[in-house]
């Protein structure tokens, strides 16, 4: 599942591409639109700023833009940078790899080697989508939304 900070990271960066070009945009614009508090938002733009994906400009004309076109900008790289990792698992990660505790060999785990696939994927997914690319309002074809059942209450 992503991360809050990761799904806040990446609306703010979509309302920065969605202003691409017209200058700075100002912090409580986007806190507002995008429904993020601005302490935080100020510390992940920071962040996005230190990785070369957003470039600011303080005072009362200032404020933050892309500091690439959005369409060099993708979904995968962002989450990697606000994540750490596609992977689910930290032995499924290609570049924040650990051996997972408590676990069989991984030549014998087969969830190991699920969550390889998903990884991969969910990489080529990601690493081709970008800010630019237009999202149909409907959900894709398919894909139902995931409910999970309240647990039983017990007669205890």
């Amino acid at each position: 599942m992503l991360s809050q900070r990761t799904r806040y990271t990446i609306r703010a960066l979509l309302h920065l591409a969605d202003r691409y070009g017209e200058g700075p945009v100002q912090l409580a614009e986007i806190a507002e639109a995008q429904n993020i508090p601005p302490k935080f938002l100020t510390v992940m733009l920071s962040s996005m700023r230190r990785a070369g994906l957003v470039e600011s400009l303080r005072g009362r004309e200032g404020g933050y833009w892309l500091a690439r076109e959005p369409d060099q900008i993708t979904y995968g790289e962002i989450v990697r940078l606000t994540r750490g990792s596609l992977g689910l698992l930290p032995c499924a990660s290609r570049l924040a790899y650990r051996k997972c505790e408590n676990c069989v060999t991984e030549e014998q785990c087969r969830l190991r080697r699920a969550m390889l696939m998903v990884r991969d994927e969910t990489a080529r997914i990601l690493d081709h989508l970008t800010l630019a690319d237009p999202l149909p309002a409907d959900e894709p074809q398919g894909v139902e939304p995931e409910i999970i059942p309240e647990p039983a209450a017990s007669n205890g």
